[in-house]
Formats: structure tokens, C-alpha cells, sequence
């Protein structure tokens, strides 16, 4: 197994200090590491020179990445290329988009995860009752706006929270500011979907977004692989005696790497609040990144 991270932007044989951590962890274990330049790949549109600091494998090489997000289009050319040096990405790009695109697996976790409608940005401003349209399922109740990847959770009152979809003023002037803040970044479309209410915990000390509990799984072949609360405060060791129920679910999922992001009710019970690509998935704040990547190569040593 190799692991390739990110280079730095300025420096491209140095690892971008973000993984840095994780790459000096992974290295301590013994795993063999790499690095891309992946702005060669996402700016200059040039993947073999984004790889060249990686040397061909003699035999096919089963290979993780950690890094930044891709569109399924990007990560479909890294994968190409990484081939092309018998370098193979453990999630393939059909694989990739399964796990990144939230409606690409939602008829797999509908029971277990908030409703939610969505519109492909290539039907958008179609008609005037374009928005209207797109959440009327709603009714009054309290909404969050999203694209197919990402909220902008962190500009809580001004581009995610919607706090009654009927409210037609205010659903336009949210989303609004969600697509102009995202600009190019837009992954695909827009997503709606209903606010949960979740146990409380406090709010954001700089956006004053809500924070509950809620725990994060890195998933590999449909086993848990690593476990981490998500908030510091977020700790929760009765979900571990829970997460065994939600792994008929995960065998389901169309991807060998992937995570699951649940949340806790304020009756106590737990839901999907989605998934990701476990290759550009982040560890929590507070992960103990040395023990991921133990349990990663244990994993891979049994694979």
C-alpha cells in the first residue's frame, strides 16, 4: 500500500502543512508515502506533472490519498494518471462520486438521514418559481441549503440556515449569498434539507452555528476503521455500543473508503447526517491522527 498526500504549494518536497501531522505519522509506522502537486493537476491541467515525484510500482499498488477535495471530474484524471504508473486509487471515480455526492447515495441512507431535495444547477433559474418550487415540499419547517459536497456551515444565519422554507424572502436571500460566496467552487447544484433537531451542545464561539454531538466513522471494506468524536465537547461513548446497528447500512455504501457522519437526537437516538470520500475526509479536531493510521495499516495488512 503507498499513501500520497499533498505537496506544498511553494515547495513541492514538502508536504502542505495540513497533512503534515499525518504524513509524519504515517511515515514513524513505515508506510510508504508520496506526494502530488495538485495545483499542477487543478490549476496548470497538467496530471503528469502533478505525479511526477512518485515512481512507477513494478506491480499494481493499491493507494490511498489524503488531501484536498476534488470534483469526481479531477479526481477521475489523478486516477488516470496514477494508473498510468500502476498506482491504484482504493476508490475508483465512480467510487469517489458514490461517497462525495450526497445525491448519489441518498436513497441509501433516506431512513437515517434528514429529508432532502435537490436541484442540478443546470435547471436552476429555468423559470421564475424555481426556488419556490425546489422547497415547497418543505412547508414551514426549518431548512438548510447546501451544495452537493459542502454548506458553508460556518456563515450560519447568512448562507445555511433557513429557519422557515416558506418564507420566501428570506429562502432568496439565503441562497443567494450561498451561491455568490461559493462562486466557482459550486459542486453541481443545490441541496435542501430539513433541520434536525439535534442535542444541543453550545453554539460556535465565531459563526454561532449550533453544535451537537456528533461523531465521525472512516469506513473501509464496510467495517468501522476509526471513530472520533467531531466536537471536542461532542464525546459520546454509548454511540460506539450503537454504531454496530448502522453497519448493514455501511455495507451498502458503493465505496471500499469512505465515512459516515452521524448525529444525535435530542431523544437520545442517532441519524446519517452524511457521507464522504474517506480519502479527502478530514480527522476531527481532536482525532488522534497516530491511532487512525495505525489501524489503517493493520486494516491493509489483513486486506
Amino acid at each position: 500500500m503507498k499513501i500520497i498526500y499533498c505537496s506544498s504549494p511553494l515547495d513541492e518536497r514538502k508536504v502542505d502543512e495540513s497533512y503534515e501531522e499525518e504524513y509524519t505519522y504515517a511515515k514513524q509506522l513505515g508506510l510508504d508515502v508520496g506526494l502530488i502537486h495538485l495545483e499542477s493537476l487543478l490549476i496548470d491541467g497538467k496530471p503528469r506533472r502533478a505525479i511526477q515525484h512518485l515512481a512507477a510500482a513494478i506491480e499494481p499498488t493499491l493507494t490511498v490519498y489524503r488531501g484536498w477535495m476534488m470534483k469526481p471530474s479531477e479526481y477521475e484524471t489523478l486516477y488516470n494518471a496514477l494508473t498510468s504508473i500502476n498506482l491504484y486509487l482504493i476508490n475508483t471515480p465512480e467510487q469517489y462520486q458514490h461517497g462525495h455526492y450526497l445525491p448519489d447515495s441518498y436513497d441509501l441512507i433516506k431512513p437515517y438521514t434528514p429529508r432532502s431535495v435537490w436541484i442540478h444547477q443546470s435547471e436552476m433559474h429555468k423559470s421564475a418559481d424555481w426556488l419556490r418550487d425546489a422547497v415547497k415540499t418543505f412547508g414551514a419547517a426549518p431548512i438548510m441549503v447546501k451544495d452537493y459536497v459542502k454548506s458553508r456551515k460556518h456563515e450560519w444565519h447568512e448562507a445555511c440556515y433557513i429557519p422557515d422554507a416558506s418564507d420566501q424572502a428570506h429562502v432568496q436571500k439565503v441562497v443567494q449569498t450561498f451561491l455568490e460566496r461559493q462562486g466557482s467552487d459550486l459542486n453541481e447544484g443545490l441541496v435542501f434539507r430539513e433541520y434536525a433537531q439535534l442535542a444541543f451542545l453550545s453554539n460556535h464561539p465565531q459563526s454561532g452555528m449550533p453544535l451537537s454531538q456528533e461523531m465521525r466513522v472512516f469506513v473501509l471494506d464496510g467495517k468501522p476503521l476509526y471513530v472520533s468524536n467531531y466536537w471536542d465537547e461532542g464525546e459520546d461513548q454509548d454511540f460506539v455500543a450503537q454504531l454496530e446497528s448502522f453497519m448493514g447500512i455501511a455495507s451498502t455504501i458503493q465505496s471500499r473508503f469512505f465515512t459516515m457522519d452521524f448525529a444525535k437526537l435530542t431523544d437520545g437516538s442517532w441519524i446519517i447526517l452524511e457521507l464522504g470520500d474517506g480519502q479527502v475526509a478530514g480527522l476531527p479536531d481532536y482525532a488522534d491522527a497516530q491511532q487512525f493510521y495505525m489501524n489503517l495499516k493493520s486494516a491493509m495488512i489483513e486486506v
